[in-house]
This record gives C-alpha cells, structure tokens and sequence, in this order.
C-alpha cells in the first residue's frame, strides 16, 4: 500500500487526536494499530516525526514579527512548487480572516514543506491547518471553524 505520511496523520487525526474519550494508547499502541490498519512502519515513524515537530513548535520563542499588518508573504520557489497558487490564496484567506496569524501561517508552511510530497492538494493542506490550529492554545474558535470547513468538503466528497 503506497500510504504518505500525511495519511497516517489524517488516520491518526481521525481515530485518535480528535476523539473526547478517554482511551489515550501510548506509541507502540498506536504504532501497532497503524501497522494493522495498512500502513507502513516508515510512514508511521515519518507521522511521529512530524507530530512531534509539530508539538515542540509551540514552545519556540516567538519570533515572526510583522512590521505592517498589510505586508504579504513571499514564497520561495520549493514553497511555491509544493503549495498550488490555490493553496497559497486559501493560507492568504485564512491569514485576513483571522484563522491564521502569522505564527500559525509559518507553522502551517513549514509543516506542509516537511511532508514528503511533491504537492500538496487544496484538502491536505486544509487538514494540516487543522491539525496546527489543534496544536495552538487559544486557537479553538479558529479550529472549530477549520474543523467545520474540512468535515464539510469531506462530506461533499462521499456523496
């Protein structure tokens, strides 16, 4: 089965980090049941991997500052290659209406880069933004609405 990391993590994402029950398995846990479910033991380790990036972002130094609240972020070109002009325009959406700041817009850029894809598609990345934005203490209103938005096109898609 040809599984990509962010795969595993939208399995993970959907089976375990949303879910309110108690039930919190620790990693060989998971790993096993991911192993069982189909995917490969790299791509799961690659998924850790970047979780754990993920989490340990939270606690840098903040130091994105904005010199005018007007200014627009430049790609550079592995940026640009791996995030569509579609891809770009809904981080920009999401930037003026207040889902990202920019912290959360870097966090989800760096995120995206560090998957192990040559694209991303407009759904994946509205599930990284979801799972940066579940990272985030003070971000539930933000992910509530991501959250509402990803379900929706998910439900779109089954019918």
């Amino acid at each position: 089965m040809k599984e990509s990391v962010l795969d595993v993590l939208m399995y993970l994402f959907d089976h375990y980090i949303e879910q309110d029950h108690d039930y919190r398995p620790d990693q060989d846990a998971l790993r096993f049941h991911l192993q069982e479910a189909g995917f490969e033991d790299r791509q799961v380790s690659k998924a850790f991997d970047w979780l754990e990036d993920l989490s340990t972002q939270k606690d840098q130094p903040d130091t994105i500052r904005l010199v005018n609240s007007d200014s627009l972020r430049v790609y550079n070109s592995a940026e640009q290659n791996k995030l569509s002009v579609e891809c770009r325009s809904l981080i920009l959406f999401l930037e003026q209406t207040g889902v990202l700041d920019a912290k959360d817009r870097e966090f989800v850029i760096e995120r995206v880069m560090a998957l192990e894809t040559d694209e991303i598609d407009l759904q994946q990345l509205k599930w990284v933004v979801l799972m940066v934005l579940l990272n985030q203490p003070g971000k539930e209103a933000a992910y509530a609405w991501m959250e509402d938005v990803v379900m929706d096109d998910a439900c779109l898609n089954l019918h």
